[in-house]
Formats: C-alpha cells, sequence, structure tokens
C-alpha cells in the first residue's frame, strides 16, 4: 500500500488529509505534527478575546480523534526534524525526547507559517504577547481576565491587528495601534478604502500611530511601553502581530523556493522534488492577477492546496485554477471586501492599471428603509481592459460582489465585459443602475 505522509494539520494539512481518506481507500494516510490541536480558525481569534463568542471550543472543525477515525495515522506532538529525500526518510522527535524514524513514498509539507519578532531590545519582557495559536489567544484570555491591564498596543495594521484593536477596546481598554507604515491595511486596499475604517475606529476611541518604526519596549521584567522613533507609548500589554513567514526551515536548502522562502510549487502543488508537495502558508499559489507566483496566506488557499497536492499525491493529476487573494474584514458593523491588485500593489509591481470609483446607496432613494452608502473601485489593465483587482466599503453587507470580481480576474474578463453584465434589479436587493454598472460604464 502507497504511503502517504502529511507533515502539518492545520487548515492545508487537514484538507489533505480528509481529501485522501475520502478517495483513496488503497492509499496509508501518516500525520506527524508538533501542536497538540489541528484546524484552529485563527481568524476567530479576535471574536474570542473580545468577547463577542463565548468560547473558543467552536474555533476548531476537525480533531485527530476523527481523522484517526477515518483511517489516519495521527502523531500529534511529533516534530518532523529531518527528510532524507534521497531514501524517503523521516525522523521525529517527540516530546519525551525521543527520537524515531519513519518513511514515505509521497511527502506533503503542511508546515504553515511562524510569526514575526521584532529585533529590538525588551522583546522579551512580559506581557508581549504573539497571536497565532489557540494557545496564544488562551494565554492573553486568561491574561485579561485575571489582571487589571488598562492599556493596549497592538503592532501591525494588517487584518490580524485590527481585528484585535477591535476586541480590546469592546473590552474597555484603551488601545493604540502602531504601524510602520503610514495607512492600515496597506497590503489589501488603496487608501480612500483604508482610511474609512480608520475614521470608523477612530470613533470608537482607538489610537493610531502609523509611520512609525518600533526601536524599543521599555520596562522592567514587565513590559510598560513601546518607543518608536517619533515618541513613546505607555502600554500593560503589547500584542505583537507584525506578519508571518513562510514555515519552510526545514526542505528550504533542498527544494526550490520563492522570494520569502516559501516552497516553489508548480499548479500541482508539486514541489522541486516530483514525490514532495507544499500546500498552505508554507507554499505559494498561483496568483491570476498578477500572472506569476505568489506568496498569499489565507485559509481559503490553504484548504484548496491541500484538495488538489492530495489528488495529484494519489495519482489524479488536476491543477489549481489559480487564486486571486480574496478576503474581507468586518470592524464595528463596516465592511471591507478585496480581491486581486490594488492600484497601489500595481504600481509596486509595474503593473500599468487604470481604476475606475463610484459611490451610490445599495437600494433606490424611494426604499423607506436602511440603506448604506457603497463605495466600490475597479481596478483594471491598462493594455487590455482585463480587470486584475476589486475593492468594496460600506456598511452594507457587500461581501457576496466579490465573488463575482474574483472569477472576472479568474477568467480574465474585461471592464467593458462587466458594464454589459446582465446584473438583476429588484428594489428590494439594488438600483437599476446599480454600483457595479455604473462604475464600469463610467470607466476611463
Amino acid at each position: 500500500m502507497e504511503k502517504i505522509v502529511i507533515i502539518g494539520s492545520n487548515h492545508a494539512g487537514t484538507a489533505a488529509t480528509n481529501t485522501i481518506l475520502d478517495n483513496y481507500p488503497d492509499k496509508e494516510v501518516v500525520v506527524y505534527d508538533k501542536n497538540s490541536n489541528i484546524s484552529f480558525l485563527g481568524c476567530g481569534m479576535a471574536l474570542w478575546i473580545g468577547e463577542q463568542i463565548h468560547s473558543g471550543d467552536g474555533l476548531f472543525y476537525a480533531s485527530p480523534d476523527g481523522l484517526q477515525e477515518k483511517g489516519a495515522a495521527i502523531h500529534m506532538q511529533a516534530d518532523v526534524t529531518g527528510v532524507d529525500l534521497d531514501n524517503k526518510k523521516l525522523t521525529i522527535r517527540h516530546t519525551d525526547g525521543t527520537e524515531t524514524e519513519d518513511s514515505y513514498d509521497k511527502l506533503i509539507l503542511a508546515t504553515g507559517s511562524i510569526p514575526h519578532t521584532l529585533p529590538v531590545s525588551g522583546f522579551d519582557l512580559e506581557n508581549i504577547q504573539m497571536v497565532k495559536l489557540y494557545q496564544n489567544a488562551q494565554e492573553v484570555i486568561e491574561k485579561i481576565r485575571n489582571k487589571d491591564y488598562k492599556k493596549v498596543a497592538v503592532l501591525g495594521g494588517g487584518y490580524i491587528g485590527i481585528e484585535l484593536a477591535e476586541a480590546f477596546r469592546r473590552l474597555d481598554k484603551e488601545v493604540i495601534l502602531l504601524d510602520m507604515v503610514d495607512h492600515i491595511l496597506n497590503v489589501y486596499f488603496d487608501t480612500p478604502f483604508s482610511d474609512k475604517m480608520k475614521e470608523v475606529m477612530e470613533e470608537k476611541g482607538i489610537r493610531f500611530a502609523l509611520g512609525e518604526k518600533v526601536e524599543a519596549f521599555i520596562g522592567d521584567q514587565k513590559v510598560e511601553g513601546v518607543r518608536t522613533d517619533k515618541g513613546e507609548y505607555e502600554a500593560d500589554m503589547v500584542i505583537c502581530c507584525i506578519g508571518f513567514r513562510p514555515n519552510s526551515d526545514l526542505l528550504k536548502d533542498k527544494l526550490e523556493t520563492y522570494r520569502n522562502g516559501a516552497y516553489l510549487v508548480n499548479k500541482k502543488q508539486q514541489t522541486s522534488h516530483p514525490d514532495v508537495f507544499a500546500i498552505g502558508d508554507c507554499a505559494t499559489v498561483y496568483d491570476n492577477a498578477r500572472q506569476r507566483p505568489n506568496y498569499i496566506a489565507l485559509a481559503t488557499n490553504a484548504v484548496r492546496s491541500g484538495i488538489v497536492a492530495a489528488h495529484n499525491a494519489c495519482g489524479t493529476e488536476i491543477e489549481s485554477l489559480g487564486v486571486q487573494g480574496s478576503s474581507a474584514l468586518q470592524i464595528y458593523g463596516y465592511n471591507l471586501v478585496c480581491t486581486g491588485m490594488t492600484v497601489e500593489a500595481a504600481e509596486r509591481e509595474g503593473v500599468d492599471v487604470l481604476y475606475t470609483d463610484f459611490t451610490d446607496t445599495q437600494k433606490p432613494a424611494f426604499m423607506e428603509v436602511e440603506n448604506p452608502e457603497v463605495k466600490i473601485r475597479i481596478v483594471y489593465r491598462k493594455s487590455d481592459r482585463v480587470v486584475v483587482g476589486a475593492q468594496l466599503g460600506s456598511f452594507y453587507d457587500v461581501s457576496a460582489q466579490i465573488n463575482l470580481f474574483s472569477l472576472a480576474i479568474q477568467k480574465g474578463v474585461t471592464i467593458d465585459e462587466i458594464a454589459l453584465l446582465d446584473i438583476f434589479f429588484m428594489p428590494h436587493f439594488n438600483q437599476p443602475y446599480n454600483y457595479i454598472t455604473m462604475a464600469a460604464i463610467t470607466a476611463e
């Protein structure tokens, strides 16, 4: 029986394991993970910390026991420390300090990502908290409940930082968010969209220190503040969420890697070694907007990559359709959704783009109901007018609209085709000349 070993069992690894178990009963599946749990939905961490949900139990959708019952051999708290690619052998270190060996026919790497740390003085002070694992959230919640923390500094203006700033403010903490970039959410949104979110957060009492570089953490044993190149800020707790790097140390010197160290894979999730696949946050994906491999660490991408790799490892050749990096954020009821490239990202990439903006209410003015404004931006290449990105912001739930633009990017749809797209109209839902159509019609 062919043996497939999977290293790592969060979103990508769990998806790969289930795919093999559900479709290939003739395969032996062995999973190693150095953590004590699997499938933790880190995107729900802020909801748990901010007491919008009352328990973290629902943030798991799979368990080691469940996968074992389906037929996999699951080894938790087992750290794979070495891989012999020539002889297809593994070395595993266990929590009791013992080492064992195993073999494989096909190997799937699902080792995820590791949070960045700051190489500045004081980083080892107590109450400087990392936020990625279930255990991290658990520790923060226990401290917040049992101690009198009044001032929280959040480092990082990406999705996790923004969500956690809201979470701590909901607990009535004084919150300041710091980032070395001069606007929040810079990877995902252009400034007209991110600035609106900042405004919403400021109205709720969250302070910002943007365009400032952290130089040191202040304190004696416990953190008391953060020093930047422009000032000092008091803090009883610091939440560090300044991004992640691929956890690819295991085979980074033996397999081809992307510029940030992620395993470089083809559309089958296959690495430079034909019997080794890489999935999730440790690997690249094919970016349809940029038309090249890219690193986009999202749970949705991880799940799809796990499915694709599992089939290919079992002999069924399928290719990924590529991704657009679609994502969304809701803070204090304000929604931001995006896919593909921003205008700023296109400029960094050297892609010549145009964009069209439009703002209107969701429903006709005669509808006597709550009727928030929606702002939309569609980004398209100047050369062939193909859509490469979209962003929407509103207090109305516009999240479903981004799926349309995700598919448009995947299929190479032009802005002119969007202008003539058959979009239904009913007053309960939208306007006859809706903001999508109007943005496209008024495009340059």
